[in-house]
């Protein structure tokens, strides 16, 4: 499994191009620009300009692009002298991604278009102690399901009308422990939406025109250029390998991203889901240095130090909620007593949601202490549910460090999925896990290796 940073290397292409050639930095760079320019576009001379680079190789990249179908026409600029300059917008339904959050107690898959924006979704239950084949079995039924849409026929439903929720009117996918995936990805008998790609089959929709368009028309489906998977570790993101998850010991080994590549048909790729969620806070400019504390079914965190997401040589970074703060207290699933995780949850459990805050803060305040982060993010369904009161409750427990230590108070705040979610929602790791496959083509994956 190659590392995620390099981002998923099938390759295809209309016109003969090919998508691996479109991964250059100067490409990058060109794509990042028109990207963060929005509907109204950016012509090839201001391209130039930000860049660096000459025009004739701006011409040359956004050339290649709009073959691709990731650009088209924005209309013309004003002129200020001469023929006014064709601007060049982004086609963000071209190429669609899959987003996937293993969670302990489930699983939620979204379908993202080239931006990251949430088009379809689909949640279903899990428990992670039946074994390595269910989980693969599952996990692999829910992504086909989203992949298929709600009429199994492929079609990339929500493009124009916000997310839809996948239901089971459109039936799980036939997933086999030997087999593929009956109807996953591919254009069945007039079906029109996102199509999964594998070596030497990848085509990107669309001459410049759009995807969207096209799909309309009949004419070629977005893109799928592989799916970002998050889970909980510790993990290896290198390999695509589950170690043992906390209270899971049955998953050690099992290499769940390439058993789903080949189930699917798809480059996937693996990390940590305080990573991923980490990812899209970072992409979202949230700060150059801060801590994402997740509290979901467990606590974790995702570390970006210095505008990098950090997450150590062993992808182990940022297992707070095994961090011992009592060492009398209750036994943790992990096998030690008194972590950060044990108590916030026997607090919850317990209906004491100010003494889990407390809890939190204290774990935060010392991560503060360790890393010197400028912010705290707080996210997960527990969050969700009470995002004043952790708010509230870590921010006493920084103050209070700030005032021991004479230092400027640290931020905290709730934070917020793509949906806007107060916390993230329940979406925020799995959107951004879509950005572990989208964020290489804009050359925005901020990570340590």
């Amino acid at each position: 499994m190659s590392d995620v940073a390099e981002g998923p290397r099938h390759t295809g292409g209309r016109g003969g191009v090919r998508l691996a050639d479109l991964r250059g930095h100067n490409t990058a760079l060109v794509l990042d620009l028109v990207r963060g320019a929005g509907r109204d576009g950016i012509s090839r001379p201001e391209l130039a300009l930000r860049t660096g680079l000459t025009v004739q190789a701006v011409s040359k990249i956004t050339g290649r692009l709009r073959e691709a179908g990731l650009l088209a026409a924005a209309g013309r600029q004003e002129s200020t002298g001469g023929k006014p300059a064709t601007a060049l917008r982004l086609v963000r339904e071209a190429v669609q991604a899959l987003g996937v959050h293993l969670d302990r107690d489930g699983v939620l898959v979204v379908r993202t278009d080239l931006t990251g924006r949430a088009l379809a979704r689909r949640r279903v239950p899990l428990d992670l102690g039946r074994g390595a084949r269910e989980v693969v079995d599952v996990v692999a039924g829910a992504m086909a399901d989203v992949l298929a849409g709600e009429d199994g026929r492929g079609e990339a439903r929500g493009v124009a009308g916000g997310v839809t929720e996948v239901g089971d009117a459109g039936g799980v996918a036939e997933v086999g422990v030997a087999g593929g995936v009956t109807g996953a990805g591919h254009r069945g008998a007039g079906g029109t939406g996102a199509r999964a790609v594998g070596d030497g089959d990848a085509r990107a929709a669309g001459d410049g025109g759009g995807s969207a368009r096209a799909a309309a028309e009949g004419g070629e489906p977005p893109l799928l250029l592989g799916a970002g998977l998050a889970a909980p570790g510790p993990l290896d993101h290198r390999t695509g390998v589950l170690h043992k998850v906390s209270g899971f010991s049955g998953l050690d080994g099992l290499p769940l991203a390439a058993a789903l590549s080949e189930r699917l048909g798809l480059p996937v790729v693996l990390d940590k889901d305080t990573n991923a969620a980490a990812l899209g806070r970072a992409l979202a400019g949230d700060a150059r240095a801060f801590a994402y504390l997740h509290l979901g079914t467990g606590l974790g965190a995702g570390l970006v130090l210095d505008g990098r997401l950090y997450r150590g040589p062993r992808t182990g970074a940022g297992e707070l909620g095994h961090q011992v703060v009592r060492l009398d207290g209750p036994p943790c699933v992990c096998g030690n007593r008194g972590c950060v995780e044990a108590l916030c949850l026997a607090a919850l459990a317990a209906g004491d949601t100010a003494e889990a805050a407390r809890v939190l803060g204290t774990a935060a305040a010392n991560l503060v202490g360790l890393l010197d982060v400028e912010l705290v993010l707080l996210g997960g369904h527990r969050i969700a549910a009470a995002p004043e009161a952790f708010v509230r409750g870590v921010t006493a427990a920084l103050d209070a460090r700030a005032s021991r230590t004479g230092t400027e108070p640290v931020r905290v705040r709730a934070a917020a999925g793509a949906s806007g979610a107060a916390g993230g929602g329940d979406g925020a790791i799995a959107e951004g896990a879509a950005q572990l496959v989208l964020a290489p083509l804009f050359g925005r994956l901020p990570a340590e290796e």
